[in-house]
């Protein structure tokens, strides 16, 4: 679906290059970010002072932002404007259940269809257009919208027709990750105290049934490299992980497992705020 102007608000590091994708498929982006004054305009993409100016100007408005305050925030500033143009926000944000159900009904409130739709695989993703896009809410909304989506994610799935739904999705996922990321880094510490080179290690559990997605990218590609660019701060993976927990708790889950990984991620937060999420395993190494 093509349209004249989309808005984009929210230009950090997943937010800019998706836009950025917006622009190379065709379409003229407006965007909007509150620290703009701090950030690089992204090529093409035409940036305005105000939410309000993006309400009256676009049929379409993206959303990639911090935290849930941030997205119903903007939905309250977006539901003052009169005579605007918006009809959807698609909201690319991790915020959890309660966050994503909230800005629904602000928004529905003034008749403009929120989409529950955050994205997994990092900023490399962001970058290459690869992302995983996992989707709730009206699901003919989600038709119209799916070519117009197509640039920023490489893989769209619809979950379910209740807000919330896609912010489950995206937790459980990350909950894995972050799973992922610390079992791997636990053992590979444990074969490198018992002198097992850690590239062999790696070759090792990729041909074998220990792989998951820390062994194929995490450490061959930021780990072992000693680059540790995974695009993906420790703080995020750490207010995933508890929304995470908080909802398991909602829900009357299993938390056993989660509850250790949280534990985790948590004192790295606290060791090593603003890191890259793959400096775990230095960390683990340490110990």
């Amino acid at each position: 679906m093509k349209t004249p102007t989309i808005g984009f608000i929210g230009l950090g590091n997943m937010g800019a290059p998706m836009a950025t994708n917006l622009v190379k498929a065709g379409h003229s982006v407006l965007g909007f970010d509150i620290a703009s004054a701090n950030i690089d305009l992204p090529n093409g993409i035409h940036l305005v002072d105000t939410i309000e100016e993006l309400v009256r100007e676009c049929e379409i408005i993206s959303l990639s932002l911090p935290d849930g305050a941030a997205v119903i925030k903007t939905a309250e500033n977006m539901g003052k404007v009169t005579e605007g143009k918006l009809k959807t926000v698609i909201d690319h944000s991790t915020i959890g259940v309660d966050a994503a159900q909230a800005a629904h009904m602000r928004l529905e409130s003034d008749n403009i269809v929120y989409l529950d739709a955050p994205v997994s695989g990092g900023k490399s993703g962001a970058i290459a257009g690869t992302l995983a896009l996992m989707v709730s809410g009206n699901q003919k909304t989600f038709n119209e919208v799916h070519d117009f989506l197509a640039p920023i994610a490489k893989n769209r799935f619809f979950v379910g027709e209740e807000p919330g739904q896609a912010q489950a999705m995206k937790l459980l996922n990350n909950f894995l990750s972050a799973t992922a990321m610390t079992a791997t880094s636990e053992a590979v510490a444990f074969g490198v105290r018992l002198g097992l080179d850690p590239q062999v290690m790696i070759d090792v559990l990729n041909s074998s049934s220990g792989q998951n997605t820390a062994t194929r990218d995490k450490f061959p590609q930021r780990i072992l490299t000693e680059t540790y660019d995974a695009g993906f701060t420790i703080d995020l993976l750490n207010k995933d992980v508890g929304l995470y927990l908080f909802e398991v708790a909602q829900a009357g889950a299993r938390d056993t497992v989660a509850t250790t990984v949280a534990s985790v991620v948590s004192n790295m937060q606290s060791a090593l705020p603003g890191a890259d999420f793959t400096k775990i395993y230095p960390l683990t190494l340490s110990e």
